[in-house]
């Protein structure tokens, strides 16, 4: 495995869990719908956390949190961006609007969130000693609750959208009715909506 790449992947991962804890707290100045709130509140704790994580792991590797590279610019701009995205939702006045932006940014940032902890379980299979196990504990205790962040506001922003078509959505969206943590489950939740409005 070659070190260098593994270095900047965890520094990516850190400029993203730092651009969460800004676009969680914006997300929830844009939520509208209570259950939602409810859930990017608890979301932004977590990311909370894992910046933490990250930071202890990057610092047991030897590694120094505050080294800039290149990537951890670029994910650092995208982050800014997203925030700035439910800005200008916000302020055009359409609350309900507002909300759908900020699910779609935080889609969109969790979906890199997500493969940068994929990306860290493959490395901590790969890695050995001190490294496997700080990657394996890392990755341990943040990995499902990246799942749930991620397959869980995918749905919300799909019935939010929904929503504003006027059609009939199902809020709190399956996912969430369901837990779902997995690609798979992800995928049964989705398709037992569609056939809850199928038969109808």
């Amino acid at each position: 495995m070659r070190t260098e790449q593994l270095n900047e992947l965890l520094y990516q991962a850190l400029e993203t869990e730092i651009g969460g804890i800004e676009i969680y707290t914006m997300a929830v100045s844009c939520g509208v719908n209570p259950d939602l709130k409810k859930e990017w509140e608890e979301y932004l704790e977590q990311t909370t956390n894992h910046e933490r994580v990250v930071r202890e792991t990057m610092e047991t590797l030897g590694l120094d949190p505050k080294r800039e590279t290149p990537g951890r610019g670029v994910v650092r701009h995208i982050g800014k961006a997203l925030v700035q995205a439910m800005e200008m939702a916000k302020k055009a006045g359409n609350k309900d609007a507002a909300q759908v932006v900020a699910a779609e940014c935080v889609v969109l940032a969790e979906t890199k969130d997500h493969l940068n902890w994929e990306l860290i379980g493959a490395a901590a299979k790969a890695s050995k000693g001190e490294q496997a196990k700080a990657l394996k504990a890392a990755h341990d205790e943040v990995e499902d609750e990246e799942d749930e962040h991620l397959y869980h506001t995918t749905g919300w922003t799909r019935e939010l959208w929904i929503h504003s078509l006027g059609l009939p959505a199902v809020l709190p969206p399956p996912e969430e009715e369901r837990d779902v943590k997995t690609a798979i489950g992800a995928a049964r939740a989705k398709q037992a909506r569609q056939e809850m409005f199928s038969r109808k």
